[in-house]
């Protein structure tokens, strides 16, 4: 049995940056994560993507935001539980959680906190005849490595702001990216859009809009991707690769039957302290919803901030919270 004071569910970065703001107030922390490695999404699906909505970052890349963030949390030396699934959540007499893993871990916690990101997730793949054949042979639906594009090229499917964060940063690296999507005007960030439009009017980029991806062609590999514009009429273009990105298909999976309150896979939280309706049960970043919410990781940073202090009562319920300036390992705490 593994005893800490909270249990996080996710080790992504909102998951880790909730270690150290629990550090500040002196509670330990034990991460799970179904992943193999720390990192959740940004590491899993595009560690080299570059992030620019960090306060202090003009840009940075995923891997190393989640590198800095456990630099971050170092001093409170975490633990982790890695490529195993949380299955099993009891509630003990005094109020506290026992979370057993798919590989049978078991953690006492005192508090839970749920920082899974979107849950377990899987990308959502375009309906094309022969896509099978081609996937990990030029299809691929994430960016882990740049220099696999490097002078080739590329067909980028998608409207949000993965799309258009990798168009601009593969414009630098690619033979020819071709943006696609299905309408006039882009889900993501005013400021990316601006910039693919800027790319595309230099020539920099080919951006075809009001369009859908229709076929995949090639011999052993993929060769050709055909589109369909609004006229119906086909498009053939050269593609060494294929990256579709309409986002992920979140799953919750045994969370899901924990007697939270859940709407569209996301579970309802109270903005006061970001609490369940779970007594010791809170969730934070992108897993959770509330109105006005934005899956931003900033956002999922200060939803860790303000419910830590919330759950300071269940780990000390003595203690009131004292914000005498002190040091901590180096790290300025309070």
């Amino acid at each position: 049995m593994i005893h800490t004071d909270l249990c996080i569910i996710g080790a992504g970065p909102v998951g880790l940056f909730a270690v150290f703001e629990a550090g500040l107030l002196k509670m330990r922390c034990h991460l799970i994560d179904a992943l193999p490695q720390i990192g959740g999404q940004l590491s899993e699906i595009y560690p080299q993507k570059p992030i620019y909505d960090i306060p202090g970052y003009p840009e940075v890349k995923a891997q190393d935001l989640v590198d800095n963030l456990m630099e971050q949390a170092k001093p409170f030396q975490p633990t982790f539980t890695l490529g195993e699934r949380v299955d099993h959540l009891d509630k003990q007499e005094d109020g506290s959680y026992i979370v057993t893993t798919s590989d049978k871990t078991k953690v006492h916690a005192k508090v839970i906190v749920i920082a899974g990101g979107l849950g377990c997730f899987e990308p959502r793949k375009p309906v094309l005849t022969n896509l099978e054949t081609y996937e990990g042979k030029g299809i691929s639906y994430m960016v882990k490595n740049p220099e696999t594009y490097r002078d080739k090229n590329i067909v980028i499917a998608g409207g949000g702001d993965s799309a258009l964060d990798w168009t601009i940063f593969l414009a630098k690296v690619a033979k020819k990216v071709t943006l696609v999507h299905r309408n006039e005007t882009f889900r993501g960030a005013p400021d990316s859009a601006s910039k693919v439009f800027d790319l595309a009017n230099r020539g920099k980029i080919d951006l075809i809009l009001s369009a859908n991806l229709k076929e995949v062609n090639g011999n052993g590999k993929l060769e050709t991707v055909v589109l369909e514009d609004k006229y119906k009429q086909d498009l053939n273009i050269e593609a060494d690769y294929l990256i579709p990105l309409f986002g992920l298909s979140p799953k919750l999976g045994p969370i899901a039957d924990w007697g939270l309150s859940i709407d569209k896979n996301a579970i309802e939280v109270d903005t006061r302290d970001y609490s369940t309706g779970v007594e010791r049960i809170y969730a934070i970043g992108d897993i959770n919803t509330y109105p006005g919410k934005l899956k931003l990781i900033l956002c999922g940073f200060h939803e860790a901030a303000i419910m830590m202090h919330s759950a300071f009562k269940y780990v000390y319920p003595d203690q009131k919270l004292s914000f005498k300036y002190t040091t901590v390992n180096g790290v300025n705490a309070f």
